[in-house]
């Protein structure tokens, strides 16, 4: 079941000048700091109340944020939901015929495994499944 809309993720190009950008605008500087190796980039937490806005810059020119970096320039990459079980909803889901672009949920930031949508069946937008390890 989804619980919330567990963050915004966007992508940039240069996350010391994002994290001023946005330390300015929020009035608040991010509240941690992860390099998430198997998805090839680091990111950077915001959290305005309830809210998280997760910047992500690539590591490497093959990851996924270089290549939407370069298709789509920086901005909104993806909308993250909490759900309470990412295995439940991912079986539920691909059988409402979502194509899930991994199989098995990943280690993800903030503590949390993950699993992603394909845009293709989401009009255009990257859902991110999330769910909070023990």
């Amino acid at each position: 079941m989804f619980v919330n809309v567990e963050h915004l993720g966007i992508a940039v190009k240069d996350i010391a000048a994002s994290d001023e950008l946005f330390s300015k605008l929020f009035n608040t500087v991010p509240y941690k700091h992860e390099a998430v190796e198997s998805e090839g980039v680091t990111t950077s937490f915001f959290k305005i109340n309830q809210t998280k806005i997760e910047l992500l810059e690539a590591t490497n020119p093959d990851s996924p944020i270089a290549k939407f970096i370069e298709k789509k320039g920086e901005g909104i990459h993806h909308v993250a939901f909490e759900v309470d079980d990412i295995l439940a909803e991912m079986q539920r889901l691909e059988k409402e015929g979502f194509v899930l672009l991994n199989k098995t949920p990943k280690q993800g930031a903030d503590n949390k495994l993950v699993c992603f949508l394909h845009p293709k069946g989401t009009n255009g937008v990257l859902i991110e499944l999330c769910q909070e390890q023990p």
